[in-house]
């Protein structure tokens, strides 16, 4: 099974790509999704979670509240790899599982959606890489409406990732999204040929 893996800065369209690539057929494991798993309420990852960052990052329900963690690590860097090496460990297994699954079910090709791709140096397990990338400001407009983050905090997000250049320069293979949604799916198109040679007519969500 080809594994391809899907990145992109914050906020950059990297999960509307990852539902065109879905909605045409292709497999899509999400690390997000499964990071969420990892510290689901009652888990071991909660409560590692809890008994490093305290009661605060617990909302009233007994689940994560992520906009308090993320509060925390955002502004620290020691608090964030803190944080990773709880969730990571337990995102990997989780994927392993996942893409298991997918190559003994015979999938000729799957796409292993992370942010933190390269940040992790995960390219070395892919056998190519995709990365969306979206201007600086339309980034920062779209965290502004989509997270209610104000310019000082979504630029913090910005900073806890690698730059976009060195991301340009490690992927196979690179998705501009800087205008329409049409002109996304096709340039996903082309990406999609370059890095499996299969030629995929997406549709804009």
């Amino acid at each position: 099974m080809k594994l391809i893996g899907l990145t992109g800065g914050i906020a950059s369209g990297k999960s509307v790509v990852a539902r065109m690539l879905a909605a045409a057929g292709v497999p899509v494991v999400d690390a997000d999704l499964l990071a969420r798993e990892a510290v689901a309420q009652g888990s071991e990852g909660l409560r590692a979670v809890v008994a490093r960052f305290g009661a605060g990052v617990v909302a009233p329900d007994g689940a994560l509240d992520r906009g308090a963690l993320a509060a925390v690590v955002f502004a620290d860097p020691v608090a964030r790899r803190e944080l990773n090496a709880i969730v990571h460990p337990e995102v990997a297994r989780l994927a392993a599982e996942r893409l298991d699954a997918l190559r003994c079910g015979g999938a000729p090709v799957a796409v292993y959606e992370v942010p933190l791709l390269f940040e992790n140096d995960l390219e070395q397990a892919m056998d190519a890489t995709l990365l969306v990338a979206a201007p600086e400001a339309t980034q920062l407009a779209r965290m502004a409406t989509r997270d209610r983050l104000d310019d000082d905090a979504a630029r913090a997000r910005l900073a806890a990732q690698l730059p976009l250049a060195e991301k340009r320069r490690r992927a196979t293979a690179v998705i501009e999204n800087d205008g329409s949604l049409p002109e996304l799916a096709a340039r996903l198109r082309v990406a999609w040929r370059s890095v499996t040679g299969d030629d995929v007519a997406f549709a804009p969500p």
